[in-house]
């Protein structure tokens, strides 16, 4: 047996924005074990795996929020383990990073959460009306009305408001690329294929590179260009949703089951419950 199309994550001919070199991270025990992934320029990548794999690992050494034991990650053609603070900080300007659970600051405003999200240089040389400005603008974008949200603290707020307020955060600075960890968790399916839609509309229309980490692997598959299965520390599988469906590897086979029956059965209790 040999992996489905995972040459396919490092072997294509074509422009990158996002590139991982043999990536090694242990804890308690080892988590990734020699990753290769490409993201291709412009292009909705979803990456899938069983919980505990890693994926959120492997996500966040791609700014230097976790540092792999070895290995390296090259963003935009810049290494990110390799750089200075100073380009690193900069990098780091090119990329929005949507937060698992949302990620907001219990005490502040709606205003100044998605403020966060603007570049320390830009910060600096804005005024308070085009900040506020700034921050209306990403608010609209992810379908929510500013004047209603912008004073409330995160704890007024609903479970999807909170996830779009995340994603507000996440644009405000008008990136390149967005990250995607795990945005719709905690989502009835009415609101996870809301925000599934969401993400899509925004990866077009902002014209970004998004890398989505998700355990819906039914909505990655719809809203995705190309898809990874993380498994066992390494790269199972890599290709396009046709080709991941039709994947004969049994390891991806019982994964893509799996994920079908847990789709039905969220499904079934969220019409009953």
């Amino acid at each position: 047996w040999m992996p489905c199309s995972r040459h396919l994550c490092y072997s294509r001919n074509v422009e990158t924005v996002i590139t991982y070199r043999d990536i090694h991270k242990s804890f308690d025990a080892p988590v990734l074990s020699g990753v290769d992934m490409m993201v291709e320029t412009g292009e909705m990548f979803a990456l899938f795996g069983p919980s505990g794999t890693g994926k959120s690992v492997l996500l966040k050494t791609t700014i230097g929020l976790i540092v792999p034991d070895r290995g390296d990650v090259e963003v935009d053609g810049l290494s990110v383990y390799e750089s200075d603070p100073a380009a690193l900080l900069k990098l780091r300007s090119k990329v929005g990073y949507v937060f698992q659970n949302s990620a907001l600051f219990d005490s502040l405003t709606v205003l100044d959460n998605v403020a966060m999200g603007l570049p320390e240089e830009t910060l600096q040389r804005l005024s308070t009306t085009e900040r506020a400005r700034r921050v209306w603008e990403a608010l609209e974008t992810v379908n929510l009305e500013p004047a209603e949200v912008l004073s409330k603290i995160p704890s007024e707020l609903s479970g999807g408001m909170k996830k779009r307020v995340g994603i507000a955060r996440a644009i405000v600075g008008g990136p390149k690329i967005l990250l995607w960890d795990e945005p719709t968790t905690g989502l009835d399916p009415v609101n996870t294929a809301a925000v599934e839609r969401l993400i899509k509309r925004l990866s077009k229309e902002l014209e970004v590179t998004s890398l989505l980490v998700t355990h819906d692997v039914e909505g990655g598959l719809d809203i995705c260009d190309r898809v990874a299965m993380l498994d066992g520390g390494i790269i199972r599988f890599c290709g396009t949703p046709l080709e991941f469906r039709a994947c004969p590897d049994p390891v991806v086979q019982a994964f893509v089951d799996r994920a079908a029956a847990e789709a039905a059965l969220d499904m079934v209790t969220d019409t009953y419950v």
